[in-house]
Formats: C-alpha cells, structure tokens, sequence
C-alpha cells in the first residue's frame, strides 16, 4: 500500500507539475506573443508613416517637374510669341512705308496735274500772244517793204551781205586779241596754282569697288544659308534689306542692293555666319543687329577721322555720320569719302595760293557730296539733299552756296564755290581716278564724232587722248579762219548741251590749205 502510495503520489506530484508547466508555458506564450504583436504593430505602423512621407515626397517631385515643364513651356510660348510680334511689327512697319508712299505718290500726281493744268492755260495764254505779235509783225513788215520797195528776203539778204562778213573778221579778231592776252597772263599762273595744289595733294589712286560677293567654303554651305524650304535666306534678306542671289557660281554667294550700307551689313553678317556655323533665324538677328552696331560704331569713326584729317571742326555731330557713310559708297568706282578728302585739300591748296578763305574752302570741299549719303534713301539729287542736310544742321551759307554750286546748278556768288567745283572737277577727272565700262567709253567717243560732223563744212573728225579732246579738219574752200574759230565754239557749246562727261573736252579745229605746183 506504502507503495502503491508513494507511486500514485509521485505520478500525482508529475500530473500537477505537468499542469502547472502547461500554464507557466500558455502564460509565458501568451505574453511573448502580446509583445511580438504589439512590436508588429509598431513595425506596420512605422512602415506606413514611411510610406506616408514617400508618397508626399514623390508628390512633391511630381508638382515640382510638372511646374517645371509648364515654365519651360511658357517661356517657349513667350518667345515664339515675341518672335511672332517682331515679324508682326516689321509688316506693320513695311505697311505704313507702302502707305506712305502711296499718299506721297498721290500728293505728287496731284501738284503734277496742278502744275499741267496750269502751264496748259499758260501756254494758251502764250499761243494768243504770239498769235498776236505775228499778226502785228507781218503787218509791220508789209508798211516796211511798201516803203523800201524790197521784198522781206531782198532787205534781209541785203542786210546779211553787207555785214556779216565785216562782222565776223571784227569779232573774230576781238575775240582772238582777247584770248591771246588772257591766256598770256593766266597761262602760266593758273598752271602754277594748279599744279602746285595737286603736287601738295599727291593722293593715292581711288578705284575701290562696291563688294558684292561673299566667298563660301564649299557647296554645302549654300544649302545652310539657304534653309529648309528657305528661312534661312529669307530671314536674312528680311533682317538686312538686300536680294541673296544663289546660282549656279561655284563657292560664291551674290548680294544685290541699291544701298552701300545695307549691303555692307549683309556682307558682314554672312561672313561672320559662314565662321560660326550656326545658321538659324534667332541667330541670324542676333548676328545682324551686332554687325549694324558695329557699323555704326565704324560710321560715326570713319566721319571723325575725316575731320581730323581735314582739319576742318565744328562740325554737327549728324553730319560727322552722314560723312561717314561716304566711306561704302562709290562713284564710277571712285570711293566717295576719299574724293571728298581729296576736293577738301586741293580746295584748300588753291584758296591759299590765290588769298581766298581757306577755311570756307575746305569745309565746302569735305561736305559737297555729302548728299550721296542718303541719295538713295531721300527723294532728290545729291545735290538738293547735301544742301537740305547743311541747312538743317546750321552750317555756314557760303559753305551751302559751295555745295549748291559745285554742279553748275546755281550762279557762283563767291570764289570759295568756283575753288570747290574746280578741285571736284581735278579730283574726278584725274587719271585713275574713276572707272568706265567700255561700252561707254566708246559711246562717247563715237557721240563726239557724230557731233563734230554733224556742222557744215567738216570734212573729218577724230576722238583722241581717251575721248578728252576731239580734232576737227575742215574743208578750206568753204570754211574761213574766221569761221573756223566760231565752229570751235560752237561745237564745244554743243558738247556741253548734250553730254555728260568728266573734266573738259578739248576742241581742235584745223584748218589746212595746201597749193601744189609742178616745174617743168
């Protein structure tokens, strides 16, 4: 029984230690499992904090590139609307050009039919006078033959005969006197003033010619200045105002407009595109306005730098501009900034040897082609506009008389004007001074024959010494001396009506007999 006792006790003692590890264990468990799920929850907890903040932040990014990319839309809107008034701006402007111009043309066409309507009843007026004085002549003429008893003709030839050839050697001889004693006494003087002002002068040769072509570096390149269906060429030729010609030359592009200046800018544009490569629209603008600044820049020195080699001050600053846009434009080949330089010293020269006003010379010598700046923006010789520019600049009268005069167009009223046409004159027609097609050169030739043998009595005529003098060999038996020196007079006096020339034409009229007798 003890026993059986001891091991019901003891399997007792095992089954309630059993228990009683089972709870320990369920508690422990229990407990262990609590604090595992409340470590899971803070871990899920803390995963979607994290997520939370990844979300925010990968919103943030979103509106943050999405901001980005509209900006960058909105300034490519912006410029392409900039871009857009710009070429608005430039048609707008184009289109107030033509509209004033039409209006121009309109004023003019109306003081035109003015002007018509009154020279029409002018010229009425004119026909009734005439009409008139016809009737009163012929009236007069027949109480005239009544009384003389001689036809009109028979008076007339009477009167003709009995003094046209007494009146002819007695001016004849009057007139060669005089030349003789003239020519005796200024010969030498006007030569020696001449001559020492253009020793003194002793300018270089001016033959610059207008650049009108741009060399490229290959055929390529006429593509890329071309553009895609042509906006690279049309921007160019809208941003500088010339006409691009690309033909079939190789390597060679041509630039083709009226004004120097303009072309001078295309010029330089291409050239400075052709080395930077990129050629497009914006930086094509970009390109044109920085040459036109510089150019401004070279205008505004090359006008200074004139008056400081001139000595000649005071000058408005517009008109120092003006006078250097001379430096791109030529006259027959001739650069016209040099000429004037040129007019301006000789002037100069000539005023101090004969004791006229140097000062005034000098200044009208620089400033008498000042016009041909603008001849080919403003409506007008250069004449008419060089002196409009004087005037509105407030230089000195007898300089704008200088200007005026220095084509003939008005009467000299000082010598300073006659030194300045004189050392224009000299400047333009020296040797090498200015350049001629041939064409024109054998069309004057030819007209200077055609207008010596067009007098009665001329038996040949020859064009010599490049056209500056024509010899005329008449025919003795009709032609007297007397006669002689009238048709040399005449026919220089035709010359000058009817063509247009450098310097002077020499006119040469000989007069040959010769009496053949055979000795037997």
């Amino acid at each position: 029984m003890n026993t059986i006792s001891v091991i019901l006790f003891c399997l007792a003692s095992v089954a309630v230690g059993f228990l009683v590890g089972f709870y320990f264990y369920n508690y422990f468990a229990t407990k262990r499992q609590s604090k595992n799920k409340a470590q899971a929850l803070k871990i899920i907890e803390d995963a979607y904090a994290e997520a939370k903040v990844i979300k925010k932040e990968a919103n943030q990014e979103a509106k943050d590139e999405a901001i980005r990319v509209r900006q960058e839309a909105e300034k490519e809107i912006k410029e392409r609307k900039e871009e857009l008034k710009k070429t608005e701006d430039r048609m707008r402007e184009k289109e107030d050009f033509i509209d004033k111009k039409d209006l121009y043309i309109d004023k003019k066409q109306q003081e035109l039919d003015e002007q018509k309507k009154k020279l029409d009843e002018k010229s009425a007026e004119l026909d009734s006078q005439i009409q008139k004085q016809t009737e009163v002549k012929a009236e007069m003429i027949k109480k005239l033959e009544q009384v003389s008893l001689m036809s009109k003709e028979e008076a007339k030839n009477v009167l003709i005969n009995s003094l046209t050839d007494e009146a002819r050697r007695d001016a004849a001889k009057y007139v060669k006197q005089i030349e003789d004693e003239a020519n005796e006494n200024a010969r030498k003087e006007a030569q020696n003033i001449v001559s020492l002002a253009i020793q003194k002068c002793a300018t270089d040769m001016v033959a610059e010619a207008t650049v009108s072509t741009v060399a490229i570096p290959n055929e390529e390149m006429k593509g890329r200045i071309i553009g895609r269906e042509g906006r690279n060429i049309r921007a160019i030729e809208s941003a500088t105002g010339v006409d691009l010609i690309v033909d079939d030359t190789p390597e060679t592009i041509t630039i083709s407009c009226f004004d120097p200046i303009r072309r001078e800018v295309a010029r330089l544009s291409l050239e400075k595109l052709i080395m930077d490569g990129r050629i497009q629209p914006t930086r094509i603008e970009e390109i044109v306005e920085k040459v036109k600044r510089d150019l401004d820049v070279q205008i505004k020195d090359a006008g200074e730098k004139a008056t400081i080699e001139a000595e000649v001050y005071g000058l408005h600053p517009e008109l120092i501009k003006t006078l250097g846009r001379l430096k791109f434009r030529t006259s027959y080949g001739q650069n016209v900034l040099k000429h004037s330089l040129e007019t301006c010293y000789i002037a100069g020269l000539l005023a101090a040897e004969i004791g006229a006003d140097i000062k005034i010379a000098k200044r009208g010598g620089l400033l008498h082609d000042i016009g041909k700046a603008l001849d080919h923006e403003v409506e007008g010789t250069h004449v008419s506009i060089g002196v409009e520019l004087a005037k509105k600049y407030h230089e000195n009268p007898a300089v704008i008389h200088c200007i005026e005069a220095h084509h003939f167009g008005v009467e000299f009223k000082s010598v300073e004007a006659i030194l300045v046409q004189v050392a224009d004159a000299i400047s333009s027609a020296r040797p090498g001074a200015r350049r001629e097609t041939l064409e024109n050169y054998v069309k004057r030739l030819e007209q200077l024959e055609e207008i010596a043998n067009s007098f009665e009595g001329v038996d040949k005529s020859f064009a010599v010494q490049a056209g500056r003098e024509v010899r005329i060999i008449v025919k003795p038996e009709k032609i007297s001396d007397e006669d002689a020196m009238f048709m040399a007079k005449d026919i220089a006096k035709k010359i000058e009506d009817n063509m247009e020339y450098p310097g002077q034409i020499k006119v040469n009229v000989i007069r040959e007999s010769r009496f053949v007798e055979t000795a037997k």
